[in-house]
């Protein structure tokens, strides 16, 4: 039983760091953020869809406690690569803490 509390520290260890190397900081303000589709990847969902979902209830639980939602979540889009150099548009979400 001691060797998988470890083994879940090591892991929960492990993701924090993870999760804190992603971090990204608006050039203007120096705000914090994390864009969700690089924490799609680390919290383990493979369809964008599903963990649109999880955003959805973030937002609404965020809203249930009073807080303006927009401050913490705002829907952005980008351009990524799709091979042979072309580009496309996708939907992302940069959330704050």
């Amino acid at each position: 039983m001691r060797h998988f509390a470890e083994q879940e520290r090591n892991t929960i260890i492990q993701l924090h760091s993870s999760f804190e190397a992603m971090v990204q900081k608006h050039g203007d303000t120096g705000t914090e953020f994390w864009l969700a589709r690089d924490l799609q990847v680390l919290l383990g969902y493979a369809q964008w869809r599903n963990f649109e979902i999880v955003i959805q209830k973030a937002v609404t639980a965020c809203e249930t406690l009073g807080h303006d939602s927009g401050d913490h979540f705002a829907r952005i889009s980008k351009m990524v690569d799709v091979g042979s150099g072309a580009k496309r548009k996708i939907e992302d979400i940069g959330m704050s803490r």
